[in-house]
């Protein structure tokens, strides 16, 4: 699979996420909250930096973009189809290898969880 982003990727539509935020589990994995839930169609990814905690755009933007670039990277590590919310937390704006350091680590607890599960059962 190729290292790219499509628009197909990209969670959209208010009820998709509000059932994600509703049902979805969650975890921390500093200076993002992931929330994730199992889907039966292809893994669609939300990206979010509020406003409360960057005041201009530009460094929302700029966030939004290093999670983006840190998931496409590293969305081969994912097996299986999900819908996942990246929540930005910390105040201050983090360089690209700690960002990069906390999708993997989601990616990889989200898959591990998955695992476990369909071992219970």
């Amino acid at each position: 699979m190729a290292n790219v982003f499509p628009k197909h990727s990209k969670l959209c539509g208010q009820m998709r996420i509000s059932q994600l935020y509703r049902d979805g589990k969650r975890f921390v994995a500093w200076p993002l909250r992931v929330t994730y839930l199992p889907d039966a169609d292809d893994t669609q990814v939300l990206i979010w930096a509020p406003k409360s905690l960057f005041k201009h755009a530009v460094d929302r933007n700029h966030m939004r973009r290093l999670m983006r670039e840190a998931y496409r990277l590293h969305q081969n590590e994912l097996s299986g189809h999900y819908q996942i919310a990246f929540n930005y937390m910390d105040k201050e704006q983090q360089p690209f290898p700690v960002i990069e350091k906390a999708v993997c680590k989601a990616l990889k607890k989200i898959g591990n969880n998955q695992s476990a599960i369909a071992n219970e059962q």
